[in-house]
């Protein structure tokens, strides 16, 4: 590991040595055409590698603008990512709804990221492997996967071209500039969730000086280097969903489970799954779930899925887990995953991965520890990629930033908001009731003073919480 951050260090030193101005490299006019819907698309060159800004390749990406409804009062450009690494136009398009407020003054710019949507994108020959279980009870289940992960890498990033090895944050950020400059804007304003918060926090370390505003929605920390550090507030994020379900169980009525003690059920539940696989005939003749299928399955974090997660238990218990193996939908882009661990390397030996496992069981025994394997399937058995690794941000100049993480969420738990804040001169972090993505899904607080923040610039006051969804 010592090894390891040497050389991510000392590749981070390269980077930083060669940044650019984006606007001395990007193609400066960008013109928009009705794309439906009120929209309007346009696209913009850039270099494949803002490491040869000049004498290198480029590529197209895709924008898509929702502009301001009142023009006239207008107050500039709002970049905004929901998430990913994906597409952006697509899900901005069906959910545009979420951005009406903002839509009022500013024009709302989305576009698809390097390899993505309607940017130069990459066609794997290959499709990725998913796995419906991916907590593996055994070596051999996941070296079988890590196999097909590495073909899949293999063949996706000899079909890459110009974007082999350069698609991370770092090369994203500067694309994030070109944008800025070729729509005129001085300073970016920005709105990021989830991975965006990533993309927003590279670009306030390479370009601090061309921070307008930055508001960052449920904050995946891209400044802690250890990977233990970061799973464990995740995994006691999620043990303390499955006691928050419980309780929700024993004072909803209308719950499957209500007047039982769910979590003595889910315990004899795992027990009876881990000695027999439980038949799931509704899925299929020969279908049947073990119980590292269960504890992959149970989404204790997804509050508006938990009527049907009672119903798919109870069903379970009574020996038909039917409703847990109806099959879910495959990631927008299959691409995403060498993305998504250029950004975040992971150790993927498996007595590395079981160590960690065992350690998570001391804090999170019931399904926190299942954390351990979620970066695990999507980096296992990749080709090593050109990384832009985690490690602590200085950015000295920022203006003042807006952080918010939801307090029930464990896929960005809210201590990787503080720490983000913390290293960011200025900002402010905005404690709130919730989950995962809070303006988009509706936290009429966070959603208020977020709506302040990007209008005025003004943060809110100190000691400002959002204690109720």
């Amino acid at each position: 590991m010592h090894k390891f951050r040497k050389v991510a260090t000392a590749l981070m030193t390269v980077l930083a040595a060669v940044c650019v101005p984006a606007v001395a490299s990007a193609d400066s006019a960008l013109t928009w055409q009705d794309c439906g819907d009120g929209m309007r698309c346009g696209q913009l060159g850039v270099p494949a590698d803002w490491t040869r800004p000049r004498d290198g390749e480029r590529i197209t990406l895709g924008l898509a603008m929702l502009p301001a409804v009142d023009q006239a009062r207008k107050k500039g450009t709002l970049l905004v990512n929901l998430g990913g690494p994906a597409p952006q136009i697509g899900a901005f398009r069906a959910g545009r709804a979420a951005f009406a407020d903002l839509a009022q003054q500013f024009d709302v710019v989305v576009f698809d990221p390097r390899g993505f949507g309607r940017s130069s994108g990459i066609s794997c020959p290959v499709p990725a492997p998913h796995t419906e279980a991916w907590a593996y009870p055994d070596r051999a289940s996941y070296k079988a996967y890590t196999v097909k992960n590495r073909r899949f890498g293999q063949e996706c990033t000899a079909a890459a071209g110009p974007l082999a090895g350069h698609v991370n944050s770092w090369q994203t950020a500067h694309d994030m500039d070109a944008i800025r400059a070729a729509l005129d804007e001085p300073k970016l304003i920005y709105f990021g969730t989830s991975y965006g918060t990533v993309l927003g926090q590279a670009y306030a370390e390479l370009f601090p000086d061309r921070v307008g505003r930055m508001y960052l929605d449920s904050v995946r920390d891209h400044t802690n280097r250890s990977v233990l550090g970061g799973l464990l507030p995740r995994a006691r994020a999620l043990e303390s969903n499955l006691h928050r379900f419980a309780s929700w169980c024993q004072d909803e009525k209308t719950c499957a489970l209500h007047g039982r003690d769910v979590v003595t059920l889910w315990d004899e539940l795992i027990a009876k799954a881990s000695e027999q696989p439980i038949p799931a005939p509704g899925a299929g003749q020969e279908v049947s779930v073990n119980a590292s299928f269960i504890v992959s399955r149970a989404w204790f974090g997804l509050e508006p899925q938990w009527p049907r997660l009672a119903d798919a238990l109870a069903q379970a218990s009574q020996g038909d887990a039917s409703l847990l193996a109806q099959p879910i939908p495959t990631p927008p882009s299959d691409f995403s995953r060498i993305a998504l661990c250029a950004d975040f390397p992971y150790p993927t030996a498996y007595g590395r991965l079981k160590v960690a496992e065992a350690q998570l069981r001391r804090v999170a025994p019931r399904v926190g520890w299942r954390y351990v394997w979620v970066m695990a399937n999507q980096c296992g058995g990749l080709p090593p990629v050109k990384n832009f690794a985690p490690h602590p941000i200085k950015a000295a100049g920022l203006p003042p930033i807006l952080i918010s993480n939801g307090a029930y969420d464990d896929n960005t738990p809210p201590n990787e908001g503080r720490r983000v804040a913390a290293q960011l001169p200025g900002a402010r972090y905005l404690p709130a009731a919730g989950g995962h993505s809070l303006y988009v899904s509706g936290q009429s607080c966070v959603r208020r003073y977020v709506n302040h923040y990007l209008f005025t610039g003004q943060l809110p006051a100190v000691g400002s919480t959002c204690s109720s969804s």
